[in-house]
């Protein structure tokens, strides 16, 4: 590694440097990932690392963790220069990667996954008496009332997360890096996500901590480092953390007017649901209904049923009982391509897995809902496929190098953009979406958050699920709140705020809801 830079600088405050990071770059084929990137991470402090998707943020973390070699620079841990060249390496340092992409063995029960390649040994054998007593151990600390003999592959997604946090807990070490740690956490797992990650500060363990919801960044953070483009974009102290200061260091510019809501629904109901029954809660009954031109958000804690009613109006999971009625018209939805034919798209929780197919091309995955139109005598018309493909991205502003570029290498907001544009490629009446901007920058958000209002004003109906809570509030005109599998309130504009929504996720009944 290039040896520049040996003078590190030490803290103005006195305080003891627990992770250095000098002049580090990073380069894959036609791109320079990260350019003499420099950061400080104090002992026992708080330092969120953020930027928009691509500005480096995961590579410098799969390099401090010890997954990907860096180019040049040079890393220190304790003020010793150190050579984090491979996962074991960083481990041995204390070095702790919590991964966005959840990275758990779906076959292994809870226990086994906390202790993966740790495995305490007894007599030659693995002892999993004690891998079950101690697991229990981190479990109860992190909040999550499971038991260790449990299936990975059994839990929700919020429950793996949690899984993640509590094997990083298991290692000891004093350095925990958590890239976007609450993206699939409910309100009340990332209030105890908090807890946590104070206890552990308290006790001296530094934390990098890196999430696109900035809220977090500014309730949690000592300091905040900006990346932006592979390099440093700025610094803010905590008196210097605000929303709109991380904001323009980020994207280089202000951005005004984030939540772009012209709220004008009209009278017609596009949707009505009455008496529905999913297979997640077969003996609670919704009802509700979503007017044309109308954003209704869906708020409530991980395991409420959200994701559940939305695919039953998609069809995936055809509902048990009760009426969907499609502008006034009573229909049976009983898969996915009922529900396109009645005008309906889902934009699917995982985009990944369930939004896009990530070795086909732009310009094929913006044409799937809409192959049967484009095509005659079982053939493509290329032509207007690509028209179709073109316009769609200009409308969206996917950046893309061009249409046939696959969609793996896409970042996450353009991914979303392309899950988004097969949908609107078929004109929807309806518009379903699950977490619109899970994992997806600020910039990328106030895009998404245009096009849902873009949208509205043309008079689709949007229903929407997040776990945002800034984002419910600020994108819906009408707030419906579940409970156990059922709708414990609505909301009207003048009665938002995070306590009455908190109060109906947790089941209880708000006389000013009107419920």
């Amino acid at each position: 590694m290039n040896q520049e830079n040996k003078s590190i600088k030490k803290a103005e405050d006195g305080a003891t440097f627990a992770l250095q990071v000098a002049a580090v770059s990073k380069r894959f084929p036609g791109v320079i990932a990260l350019d003499r990137v420099s950061l400080d991470l104090r002992q026992a402090e708080i330092l969120s690392v953020i930027g928009e998707n691509g500005a480096g943020k995961s590579t410098l973390m799969k390099i401090l963790a010890g997954i990907q070699p860096p180019d040049d620079g040079r890393i220190l841990i304790g003020g010793v220069e150190r050579q984090v060249d491979s996962v074991q390496a960083a481990q041995h340092f204390g070095i702790s990667l919590i991964h966005q992409e959840l990275n758990l063995c779906e076959n292994l029960s809870v226990g086994a996954n906390i202790f993966l390649g740790r495995e305490p040994m007894r007599f030659g054998f693995v002892d999993r008496a004690h891998i079950r007593t101690e697991a229990a151990k981190f479990l109860q600390q992190v909040g999550l009332d499971v038991s260790p003999d449990t299936l990975v592959g059994n839990l929700t997604i919020g429950q793996q997360q949690m899984v993640e946090i509590a094997k990083a807990v298991s290692t000891d070490a004093k350095i925990v890096i958590m890239d976007e740690p609450t993206s699939s956490l409910s309100q009340r797992e990332t209030d105890n996500l908090f807890e946590i990650i104070r206890a552990l500060n308290s006790r001296g363990v530094s934390i990098v901590y890196i999430s696109h919801r900035l809220s977090e960044v500014q309730a949690l953070s000592d300091r905040v480092v900006v990346l932006r483009d592979g390099r440093n974009a700025g610094e803010l102290a905590k008196n210097e953390i605000s929303h709109d200061a991380m904001v323009e260091k980020m994207v280089g510019r202000e951005l005004t007017n984030y939540y772009a809501r012209h709220s004008n629904p009209r009278d017609n109901h596009v949707l009505e649901v009455d008496q529905i029954e999913t297979t997640a809660f077969p003996q609670r009954k919704i009802s509700f209904h979503v007017k044309s031109g109308e954003i209704v958000g869906i708020a409530g804690l991980v395991g409420a049923g959200r994701t559940e009613l939305l695919t039953t109006l998609f069809g995936i999971t055809p509902a048990l009982g009760g009426e969907i009625r499609i502008e006034g018209e009573a229909t049976r939805i009983v898969d996915s391509q009922t529900a396109i034919q009645h005008g309906i798209g889902l934009v699917p929780e995982d985009r990944k897995l369930q939004g896009i197919v990530l070795e086909m091309s732009v310009r094929e995955n913006t044409s799937l809902s809409t192959l049967r139109s484009l095509s005659k005598y079982g053939f493509i018309n290329r032509v207007n496929e690509v028209n179709l493909a073109d316009e769609m991205r200009q409308r969206l502003g996917t950046k893309t190098p061009h249409l046939e570029q696959p969609v793996k290498f896409l970042s996450g907001g353009n991914q979303q953009k392309v899950v988004i544009s097969k949908w609107l490629a078929l004109q929807p009446k309806l518009l379903l979406m699950d977490e619109p901007t899970r994992g997806v920058d600020v910039g990328a958000k106030q895009e998404i958050y245009q096009l849902m209002d873009d949208l509205a004003q043309t008079g689709v109906a949007i229903l929407f699920v997040s776990s945002d809570m800034e984002e419910v509030l600020g994108m819906s005109d009408r707030i419906i709140v579940m409970h156990e599998g059922e709708i414990g309130g609505e909301l009207n504009k003048n009665q938002f705020s995070e306590q009455a929504v908190m109060h109906l996720a947790t089941g209880t009944k708000l006389e000013a809801s009107g419920v």
